[in-house]
């Protein structure tokens, strides 16, 4: 065959690691939900207490002295500088070819060569990219569908059958309270499971999370280069986010959102 498809790997993962690794994962999962918004939360923290927990330092030795400084600066025009999280996106829609320019880190360099822009445990690249448009009136977008996945090696771009319409998309990463403004681009990070575990089992599982951090680092990075703002989310339930691209959410475990964009003009 000239290409493997995708539920090949079935035939060499065990069902056993499979059942467990699902098990777990599903544990971290919200339900998010307007029937449920009055009726469940995260944690019991107060809001001091967040304050006080959040964005700190580990130290293992507090208040005992036992450090000393880093003599080094980084200067933050620096290309391994990444900047911060947009707090709010401005409706300033992006053009495809400056989607693609973003994109251009995670492929492979070489025609000839499987490596791409970001190390994988055993080589076996199980994160794959699905790059959604946001924007209803982007002339230079590609095609009529609005969900796009990447091919790096092939340095191709897939097109998501039945995605003309995402309002359940949108619907499923874009529900949760709080405004971010109009993010223009979201990027998920999905695990293709039965890739990682076939080889590595449990273990694999941790390494494809690795990956994961790699290839947004990656974006993120580039995106500073082209002027554009990134970030992050976890606000959105994995079931309803797979069945708006249309993937087995017992296959694919999406393990973030990244918003990309302009930062809006008034923050």
């Amino acid at each position: 065959m000239k290409y493997i498809p995708h539920d090949y790997y079935l035939k060499f993962m065990s069902s056993t690691v499979h059942a467990e690794t699902l098990d777990f994962h599903v544990k971290g999962n919200y339900t998010i939900h307007d029937a449920f918004k009055h009726a469940t939360r995260l944690h019991n923290v107060s809001d001091e207490q967040l304050t006080q927990l959040t964005g700190n330092e580990l130290r293992l030795y507090p208040d005992l002295n036992f450090e000393f400084s880093v003599r080094s600066e980084l200067n933050l025009d620096s290309d391994v500088c990444r900047d911060e999280s947009c707090e709010t996106f401005s409706s300033t829609n992006i053009v495809f070819s400056r989607l693609e320019n973003l994109m251009s880190p995670v492929l492979s360099p070489r025609k000839d060569s499987y490596k791409r822009g970001y190390p994988s445990g055993g080589a076996l690249y199980p994160v794959e990219m699905f790059i959604c448009s946001l924007m209803d009136d982007e002339e230079s977008w590609p095609c009529p569908e609005k969900i796009l996945h990447l091919l790096p090696r092939s340095r191709r771009f897939e097109v998501m059958q039945g995605t003309q319409n995402i309002d359940d998309f949108k619907r499923a990463i874009l529900s949760s309270p709080g405004s971010i403004g109009t993010p223009r681009i979201a990027i998920v990070y999905a695990v293709y499971i039965p890739k990682t575990l076939f080889k590595y089992r449990y273990r694999g599982y941790r390494l494809a999370l690795m990956e994961v951090g790699s290839i947004y680092m990656l974006i993120e990075l580039q995106a500073k280069k082209l002027g554009l703002r990134c970030r992050l989310w976890s606000a959105y339930t994995d079931t309803m986010l797979c069945k708006a691209i249309g993937l087995n959410p017992t296959l694919f475990f999406p393990m973030c959102v990244h918003f990309i964009g302009e930062q809006c003009d008034s923050i």
